[in-house]
């Protein structure tokens, strides 16, 4: 994927600038400062030579697109009014299917934080298509189009994805299977409890976790989190969290948290048992708790004061029998 960003206007920032990403390793940098590819890795690449040429005919057709698309999407969208910064940003990429197929060319624009167009290649089908477009197409436009994609764009995105997916192959098609935890929070001032499920340490980042009431998905305004953050090891963590309220409590709901990631053979599903964590139940347990160790604290108190007297008792017995025996073999002796 290639994410290019164009900027109208007068920011710190390069006009233009590309970030492209295997997946989601970083593997190329583009900007209009020095208009050279930039590479993060592997940078005395035999393929050098050829990269340079293919970055500049892909990334400079972005850039000039963007920038002329960016003039008239101001007017289109009613945006000439101001007269600040606008930017165009466009997500374009190739994949690579499990056959070692070219799958789809796809590509998504945004202009001042709008969604505008929407693309999409088929080299098997031949075919292309173009949602939420904003300008019409003449029929000589869209053969050119078509001519470019398929015989430009995306066979150099191919080659360019089967090339670095060689070269880092170790990393990105690493399986890491997802390590999950439950959490309970029981909250202050008698709002209720909290219950989290964390699954952390998985790659790669797709991952599907659902917080379920009663075998239904829990509505996602009512969750708080959901998204894939990353760890300092390369790996990924996803965290959503639900506040139960105290009247839920006592109405006695199931809740489970159901996981799907590809490092998985089967869906994970995980019962909270909230009943233990009742507020109420909670408090109660804490003072049957303390009470049977209390009395058990007692009992081992008691039971070792009648032990220590046992023994004393024992001691004092034998130095009496012994001071007996003694004193008569010592009289004896006086004599």
């Amino acid at each position: 994927m290639a994410f290019a960003t164009y900027i109208d206007g007068q920011t710190p920032f390069p006009e233009f600038s590309v970030v492209v990403m295997l997946d989601d390793v970083q593997i190329v940098y583009y900007d209009s400062v020095t208009w050279k590819v930039v590479y993060r890795s592997h940078s005395e690449s035999q393929y050098y030579d050829e990269e340079q040429s293919d970055g500049g005919v892909v990334f400079q057709y972005i850039y000039n697109n963007l920038k002329q698309q960016a003039f008239y999407l101001k007017d289109h969208l009613n945006h000439t009014y101001h007269t600040g910064v606008h930017v165009h940003q466009r997500l374009v990429g190739c994949e690579l299917m499990n056959n070692d197929k070219p799958g789809l060319l796809k590509s998504w624009d945004a202009f001042d934080q709008l969604n505008t167009e929407e693309f999409a290649f088929n080299a098997e089908k031949n075919d292309m298509q173009v949602k939420k477009p904003w300008m019409s197409w003449s029929q000589q436009e869209w053969h050119n189009k078509k001519f470019l994609h398929e015989y430009i764009y995306q066979p150099i995105c191919i080659k360019t994805l089967r090339r670095y997916l060689n070269m880092e192959k170790n990393n990105v098609m690493r399986k890491v299977k997802p390590r999950v935890r439950l959490m309970r929070k029981t909250l202050s001032d008698s709002q209720g409890l909290q219950i989290s499920c964390l699954a952390t340490g998985f790659y790669p980042r797709h991952i599907n976790l659902t917080l379920f009431r009663d075998g239904q998905p829990v509505d996602d305004d009512q969750i708080t989190g959901g998204e894939i953050l990353p760890n300092g090891d390369g790996t990924y963590q996803m965290r959503k969290s639900l506040v139960i309220s105290e009247e839920e409590l006592r109405e006695g709901h199931k809740y489970n948290c159901s996981m799907k990631h590809l490092n998985l053979d089967n869906k994970l599903d995980i019962i909270f048992d909230v009943a233990e964590s009742d507020p109420g139940s909670f408090s109660l347990s804490v003072v049957i708790s303390v009470l049977v160790f209390m009395c058990g604290a007692v009992l081992i108190i008691t039971a070792l004061i009648i032990w220590r007297k046992r023994c004393a008792a024992g001691r004092g017995s034998e130095t009496s029998k012994s001071d007996y025996s003694l004193t008569p073999s010592s009289v004896q002796d006086e004599t």
